[in-house]
């Protein structure tokens, strides 16, 4: 995949028009179109913010890898894995991270793995301790050295890949800036902690994210319910035009708020359709869109 169509994908991908993404970069949604068409690319500048915006090494958007795995992308890099052998309870306490993104699999293990450009010692300065207690794996992540924290919801990327076909339940404790969910299937995943941007490639099952910060949240494809839970906060979602929905709103001073290809228009949520987005917060206000 060539650079044009990896800036196209990543922008779509986090719900963006071209006209945004020229604004946060300080250039012109013609320049934006320039690059998408594989017309021109742009200076290292804009190249590393992009790189930065979307969560992509400099090395991926520049070459023609069609993996984009966590142990491909970074300089430091550590893994640790657990056979699964059967149905179990996940509790996942993370701490702080820049990115957090979560994977179902196939395999039969769970597998926690780090990446940073700029953290060396990754082993050395994280230690992840993984126990079996009964029916419960639980997954903890520690600071070592204190000097890295701040460090950590920089530059730290957190990918934990969860074995598909043995979730019974997972609970995620982690504030990070990035959350992305990809190829998940589990019947209750519940998200504690503060999220800017979250990206669901695809999931199926319920997902209740508790963030209190303002959002940015892009689902490109699910079956099943995404639960938001806000205290004053305004937050958005982008959703396929081909995403049939209905909404659940529930709180004290709450709103939802819909749009078309960024104009205001009245509600198009299906009352009947399996797939629920539910609002439930204190003085707080959603808007879902779609880019068509």
């Amino acid at each position: 995949m060539r650079f044009a169509e990896k800036l196209k994908k990543a922008r779509k991908d986090y719900g963006m028009s071209q006209e945004v993404l020229a604004d946060k970069l300080g250039v012109s949604r013609q320049a934006v179109t320039k690059w998408e068409t594989d017309k021109g690319l742009p200076d290292i500048e804009n190249m590393i913010i992009i790189s930065k915006l979307f969560g992509i090494s400099l090395d991926e958007l520049l070459t023609d890898e069609k993996e984009s795995h966590i142990r491909t992308r970074f300089l430091y890099e550590s893994k640790t894995e657990y056979d699964i052998d059967g149905n179990k309870k996940f509790d996942l306490k993370l701490g702080s991270a820049d990115s957090l993104v979560i994977t179902g699999t196939d395999d039969e293990k769970i597998v926690v793995l780090l990446g940073s450009n700029d953290i060396v010692n990754l082993r050395e300065n994280y230690k992840v301790k993984i126990d079996d207690i009964k029916r419960r794996i639980d997954v903890e992540i520690n600071h070592v050295n204190r000097t890295v924290e701040t460090e950590s919801h920089e530059s730290l990327t957190i990918e934990v890949l969860f074995p598909n076909r043995y979730l019974d339940h997972i609970e995620i404790e982690c504030d990070c800036n990035n959350l992305e969910i990809n190829n998940l299937v589990c019947e209750n995943v519940e998200h504690n902690g503060t999220v800017r941007k979250c990206l669901v490639k695809s999931l199926e099952g319920v997902f209740e994210l508790d963030s209190n910060a303002n959002m940015d949240i892009a689902i490109n494809k699910m079956k099943g319910s995404f639960e938001l839970n806000q205290v004053v906060a305004s937050s958005r979602i982008t959703v396929p035009s081909d995403l049939s929905f209905q909404t659940r709103l529930k709180g004290v001073k709450t709103s939802i708020k819909y749009e078309k290809a960024g104009l205001k228009t009245e509600d198009y949520s299906v009352d009947d359709s399996e797939n629920v987005i539910e609002f439930n917060g204190i003085k707080s206000e959603l808007v879902i869109a779609t880019e068509d």
